[in-house]
């Protein structure tokens, strides 16, 4: 038996025992290919649903996973037809072929059925999903799934390993006159060079005041001397994602306010590393992280007053205004959320945070605080009132086309120290 076949049944295990049906047919869908509008028949790049995925390890468009606790798991796969044979070489997967399904369905008689993954495909046969069950479910196998298991975990590490050859293939492109869009090519060809299957997420490359954009798309742009690069990449092996943010000065040298703020942002996120430990809640962690940060811009001249107060007021989301991080592993946001019974934090700092659990051995978080000068937040008449004497607005203005600057990495929870699986890829430029 393969590694990946003893993962499978060892996770299979795990679920069942968690879910601890009597009588409940759970289906788990794969979810089907997307077409693209008027494309002809071009679809969408596929990946099954991480639900699926995590109990079968296979992309099977179409596919359904059915368990039965009285009976174990069944693989309902698609026949293969002879266009796709002609056309894409697909072959015949192992299982039983979906056609089946409902006749199995149908012995089953009365038993309630809850759906995970993806909608169903079309079974020939009526349903009556029970959604109630189905988020119960949904919650214990994600509890299932943070943990990593070692093939997981050396997946990631391949990922990073490869991210690492990446990041470290673009230094030399660092020079005014390339454009963002190159320095992705490079990026991105470097990641599949180093074994990397593809990206984990689309590439983010920012110069100068698009570095301020948290999702920003590589365009044209060139770089200019004095700029910063900011670059949010990461490469996907087996469907397991690395995400890695690092911040770079053009030609190799700082200014001073933009080492000072970099200089800030990396000891938070040094201090935010260090926190990722057994039985620590990831809330602790970001509350903490905004206020390392709301005192460094306090140092710095930006935010004027008593950092606790200004936290209290949520001045610091004008220039951090999302999460110390999430979940990362079968794709880039893995399993985060908040454990059962929890809501959603209504305390200053909190609000936004969209994930709310304790860390356990096995979790893999990012950590990637940043500091950033958005035009978008610090020009809305609302926010300049609100904040309008926690703020050195002078400052603000002369600091328009500053940008961002973000770090990031991957950091595992152990029973010890936490380990950073991105660590080869230096942040130290200070």
């Amino acid at each position: 038996m393969s590694e990946p076949e003893r993962s499978v049944q060892l996770r299979r295990k795990r679920t069942a025992a968690a879910w601890n049906l009597e009588s409940e047919i759970v289906l788990i869908s794969a979810g089907d290919l997307l077409p693209i509008p008027g494309r002809g028949d071009q679809t969408y790049p596929y990946k099954s649903h991480s639900e699926y995925f995590y109990l079968t390890a296979n992309d099977r468009p179409g596919a359904v996973l059915a368990f039965d606790p009285q009976e174990g798991w069944t693989d309902f796969v698609p026949e293969v037809t002879q266009k796709a044979r002609v056309w894409t070489g697909e072959r015949p997967s192992a299982g039983v072929p979906r056609s089946q399904l409902a006749g199995w369905l149908r012995k089953r008689g009365e038993r309630s059925v809850s759906r995970l993954g993806s909608p169903l495909p079309d079974l020939g046969i009526e349903l009556e999903i029970d959604t109630d069950q189905a988020k119960h479910l949904r919650d214990q196998l994600a509890a299932v799934r943070r943990p990593k298991d070692p093939l997981e975990l050396d997946l990631m590490r391949q990922a990073a390993r490869a991210t690492r050859d990446g990041f470290a293939a673009i230094q030399e492109f660092f020079r005014p006159g390339i454009t963002e869009r190159q320095l992705q090519i490079e990026l991105e060809t470097a990641f599949l060079r180093a074994g990397g299957h593809g990206t984990a997420y689309d590439t983010i490359v920012g110069f100068g005041s698009n570095a301020a954009v948290l999702h920003f798309s590589p365009t044209d742009r060139k770089l200019s001397s004095k700029e910063l690069i900011l670059i949010d990449a990461g490469a996907e092996v087996e469907n397991y994602a690395c995400d890695v943010s690092r911040t770079y000065p053009c030609e190799s040298s700082f200014s001073p306010e933009q080492q000072d703020l970099y200089a800030i942002v990396l000891a938070a996120q040094k201090r935010a590393v260090d926190r990722c430990r057994r039985g620590k809640e990831y809330t602790e962690i970001h509350l903490e992280t905004v206020h390392d940060l709301t005192r460094g811009l306090v140092d710095f001249g930006l935010l004027l007053g008593n950092p606790d107060s200004l936290v209290e007021q949520e001045a610091h989301e004008l220039f951090f205004p999302h999460g110390v991080g999430h979940m990362v592993g079968l794709g880039v946001r893995d399993c985060s959320g908040m454990l059962p019974g929890r809501k959603q934090s209504k305390q200053p700092g909190l609000r936004k945070l969209k994930m709310n659990l304790p860390l356990d051995v096995g979790f893999v978080v990012t950590i990637e605080p940043g500091i950033y000068i958005i035009p978008a937040l610090l020009d809305d008449p609302e926010n300049r009132q609100r904040q309008r004497d926690n703020v050195a607005w002078d400052l603000v203005d002369r600091l328009r086309n500053f940008g961002g600057i973000r770090i990031e990495d991957n950091v595992l929870v152990t029973d010890d120290d936490p380990e950073i699986l991105t660590a080869a890829i230096p942040k130290d430029l200070v």
